[in-house]
């Protein structure tokens, strides 16, 4: 197996919840997002960014508005719905929970 193949897929399993944090705290536009995220190393393209968002919409974690631009059409800004703040909280203890178990397992190895 590929390390590159293996942190790939590390990354894709978490890409939900970092998407979450960052949209943690204000409303973003999607090269926002796409911005916080390559500067947290977790390097996503518009082809990744979009279907992931539009899943966190569809199932209520998401809110997105229209806003005017100066420098062309409208943008889309994403925001979190309460509903998406209590699952990012829930997210939190998890990982919590996942970084402690993958701690002690590298405690108790031979």
């Amino acid at each position: 197996m590929k390390i590159a193949n293996a942190k790939a897929q590390m990354r894709k399993g978490v890409l939900e919840y970092c998407i979450l944090l960052v949209l943690d705290g204000e409303p973003l536009y999607a090269t926002n997002i796409i911005q916080g995220l390559k500067e947290a190393k977790m390097i996503v393209v518009e082809g990744t960014l979009y279907p992931l968002l539009t899943r966190l919409k569809n199932a209520g974690l998401l809110a997105y508005r229209w806003e005017e631009s100066t420098q062309g059409p409208p943008r889309k800004y994403y925001e979190l719905t309460e509903d998406g703040r209590k699952f990012l909280g829930e997210l939190e203890d998890s990982w919590g929970e996942l970084v402690d178990s993958v701690r002690k397992v590298k405690r108790n190895r031979a």
